[in-house]
């Protein structure tokens, strides 16, 4: 314990985890008052476990700490010309903690919770300049489909919240996750089986992602410059001030990309034996801008108060082509042509909200949050086509197509925890949630010298849809074992018009939604957990929307007006063995759903395929998830994933059984290597089976991504190299096949390049006030 003169003394040290002898970075360093036990001063360990804090006290030791070790107090040192060398530090893992096992590496950090897995974001080479639909599909258990579709263990009918709230950058209906970078991204929370604190929208889960709020003392901040082929260039400037009463808190953003996706097609007509071929490459070429806005108002000690309101901004252009060919049943070329697509686009999205949050002094965990959140989403669509000739029948043509489209959502939402002691807390809240949409769209062909509307393609789709919720929840954890109990009730009011033909669908509902969450410590080494949640998955906007893009008029999706909602009952079942420097976590899962969705369901007329979502019956899965990491030397870590989940299909299409059994796995395995010159390299392999469908089946999918890092400037920049998809064989392949038809899909992204730059600046000393939770 210090005793000396209102000097200010400089204190340095390293902070190494023990068995490992790898850096603790972002682990808390604190000088604690010895008399009062206030906090004094504080700062978080850089990158190499390194710091370097300053106070005039005169009296103090020194706390470290970080989730999952054992905290460290220092009591004696010794004070040379006013500074203090602490060397080494090491942290032991605390393997006495119930609810939380920390599985770290350089790679990502990653925690498991009694209800969520947690993966922090940062260090994953790949990932530089990746949007936040690529980091997803680098976490496991999560797969992004080439068209951006984001499934949990292999289902579809995520919800996607961010901070923790639904948010207009997360909506079907835009593109806006594309925006975010992986340097806006702080984490990544996957629940694979809600409580019922939260909605309850989602049949295969939430997936939650957090962004960067940083609450460093003075101005911080970073900046990063990312270069891209194809064409990928984006800048990001994250900037933080912190003062006794306010954080301050913004982002910018703003880049170019060009997303080719080169398409293949094969329509055959297999009782007039005729074939259409398609193919082509279609560019969405995008232009976008982000800023996120906030402060953090604490009131006093107990009190916070957030506004926030993020802008973005999408300008898209897409100069498309696709050549056709029509083959008689003769087998012949009956007709060549080519049909090219001009369309631009503008797309606004902005959102706002104020949250206040008030913390109780008699325990920790006892607070009230409100929070009112608004956004919104617009797009204005104008598109040209036109089919050129080339041989054969005639096949010139002009259309014309028009989007006019507005979403509106308004979430109004209070919580409430209430610990009554150090083992036993209830929770207890309400959400409503408006959402008013309208879709105006309109198809024109040319005739006879004029461009003309066709009815039949032309309509005013509105939908507006109502949901209420309130729940509770009661957790008890002791030292072995914990549980927690869940109960939400909703209220769903959803009313979809067509305007021209006064086609209406309405709908009204009330679902009860339990949850069941345990956790049981066996030995210090191996625990286990159960999950049980009831979810729904509701028809979002694109679901029933009946409107469609023409730009392949041979492969035309639309929606159902008439879809209802799907519900699943969801178990599992999670082993967590800590063995060494081993960490495995093993688990079993069965989910039932019933009105389940097939997303992509065909007829097929006149070589014209028509795809849309319907009710198709009952599904069952069983399945098996396993995720480990081992470190087999400072130099050289594996992580990897495996998911294996086989299902049963029951219902009935067109009055014939579509019954089916079938299976599915995907797997991921990433090694890092630490190599001379400070320079990191890490690999990541995906694989996904071949699967069977309703009509047809998915072929497998196999892919790699690498990425290199090295440090520049003390730790202060770091150069990023990426290349994603690194032998272009992501290639995703469908294939129908019915009685009467036969249909062959096939999607491409190819390779993607980024090269990055970041530099952070600042301070970066973490400050905690006197008395105030962080």
């Amino acid at each position: 314990m210090a005793f000396t003169q209102n000097k200010t003394i400089d204190i340095t040290g390293k902070v190494l985890e023990l068995s490992s002898k790898q850096p603790v970075n972002y682990a808390s360093v604190i000088i604690v008052d010895a008399k009062t036990k206030k906090n004094i001063n504080g700062t978080t360990t850089h990158d190499d476990g390194t710091f370097n804090l300053s106070t005039n006290s005169s009296k103090f030791h020194i706390e470290i700490s970080f989730i999952g070790y054992k905290t460290k107090v220092i009591n004696e040192f010794i004070i040379k010309n006013n500074s203090i060398n602490l060397g080494t530090i090491f942290l032991t893992e605390d393997l006495a903690q119930l609810n939380e096992v920390i599985v770290e590496a350089e790679v990502s950090k990653t925690q498991f919770k009694l209800d969520k897995r947690i993966f922090n974001i940062g260090k994953d080479l790949s990932s530089t300049g990746a949007s936040a639909l690529e980091i997803l599909n680098n976490v496991p258990s999560v797969n992004v489909n080439i068209e951006g579709a984001i499934s949990l263990r292999g289902s579809q009918g995520v919800q996607i919240l961010i901070n923790g709230k639904p948010s207009v950058i997360a909506s079907d209906g835009g593109n806006a996750l594309g925006t975010i970078t992986a340097d806006m991204i702080e984490r990544i929370e996957v629940i694979t089986n809600p409580s019922a604190k939260y909605d309850a929208e989602g049949t295969s889960g939430i997936i939650n992602i957090i962004l960067k709020k940083e609450e460093r003392k003075g101005l911080n901040g970073s900046a990063s410059l990312n270069l891209g082929t194809p064409t990928n260039h984006s800048f990001g400037l994250s900037l933080n001030r912190r003062t006794e009463k306010f954080n301050l808190f913004s982002q910018l953003g703003v880049g170019y990309r060009k997303l080719p996706n080169d398409r293949l097609s094969i329509n055959k007509d297999l009782i007039n034996n005729t074939t259409l071929n398609s193919s082509g490459t279609e560019y969405r070429n995008e232009t976008f801008y982000n800023i996120i806005l906030g402060t953090d108002y604490h009131i006093n000690d107990n009190n916070v108060l957030t506004l926030s309101g993020s802008y973005a901004y999408e300008v898209e252009d897409q100069p498309s082509a696709t050549n056709f060919s029509f083959t008689n049943e003769s087998n012949t070329n009956a007709s060549v042509w080519k049909r090219t697509e001009e369309t631009e686009a503008t797309n606004p999205k902005y959102q706002y909200e104020l949250q206040y949050k008030k913390d109780f002094d008699d325990y920790e965990d006892h607070m009230l949050l409100f929070s009112a959140l608004g956004r919104f989403f617009g797009k204005k669509q104008a598109s040209n086509f036109e089919d050129t000739t080339i041989a054969g029948d005639n096949r010139d043509n002009l259309q014309k197509t028009r989007t006019d489209f507005d979403e509106a959502n308004y979430t109004f939402k209070l919580d409430y925890t209430k610990p009554f002691n150090d083992v036993f807390t209830i929770e207890t809240g309400a959400q409503y949630v408006l959402n008013n949409v309208s879709n105006d769209y309109e198809v024109q062909n040319f005739e006879n010298g004029n461009y003309v509307t066709d009815a039949n393609q032309t309509n005013i789709f509105d939908f507006n849809q109502n949901v209420l919720g309130i729940y509770g929840t009661a957790a008890y954890e002791g030292e072995k074992w914990g549980v927690k109990i869940g109960l939400r009730l909703e209220n769903t009011d959803l009313e979809t018009l067509l305007k021209n033909t006064n086609a209406q669908n309405k709908q009204n509902y009330a679902n009860l939604f339990p949850s069941l969450h345990a956790s049981y410590k066996i030995t210090d080494a191996y625990s286990l957990q159960i999950g049980y949640s009831k979810r729904v998955y509701r028809p979002r906007l694109w679901d029933l929307n009946p409107f469609f893009n023409i730009r392949n008029n041979f492969n035309i999706r639309t929606g159902n007006p008439d879809l209802k909602p799907e519900f699943t009952d969801s178990y599992e079942l999670t082993n967590i063995y800590n063995i060494g420097k081993a960490s495995i976590n093993f688990g079993i899962y069965y989910r039932y759903t019933t009105d389940a969705i097939e997303r992509s369901v065909s007829t097929f007329e006149n070589n014209v395929n028509t795809f849309k979502p319907l009710n198709l019956g009952t599904t069952s899965a069983v399945g098996i998830e396993f995720n480990g990491k081992y470190p087999v030397a400072n130099w050289l870590i594996f992580n990897g994933d495996i998911n294996y989940n086989a299902f049963k299909r029951k219902g009935t299409f067109n009055n014939s059984s579509i019954n089916f059994d079938a299976d599915q796995w995907t797997s991921k395995l990433t090694s890092k290597l630490k190599l001379p010159a400070d320079i990191d390299f890490e690999i990541t392999g995906n694989y996904t089976s071949k699967t069977e469908t309703v009509q047809g089946n998915e072929a497998e999918v196999i892919f790699a991504d690498l990425g290199l890092r090295k440090k520049i400037l003390k730790g202060k920049g770091v150069i990023n190299l990426s290349v994603r998809d690194i032998f272009a064989s992501r290639i995703e392949k469908y294939e129908t096949i019915q009685p009467n038809f036969y249909l062959y899909n096939e999607n491409q992204r190819g390779r993607f390049i980024t090269l990055g730059l970041s530099y952070g600046f600042g301070k970066g000393e973490a400050m905690e006030y006197a008395g105030k939770r962080r």
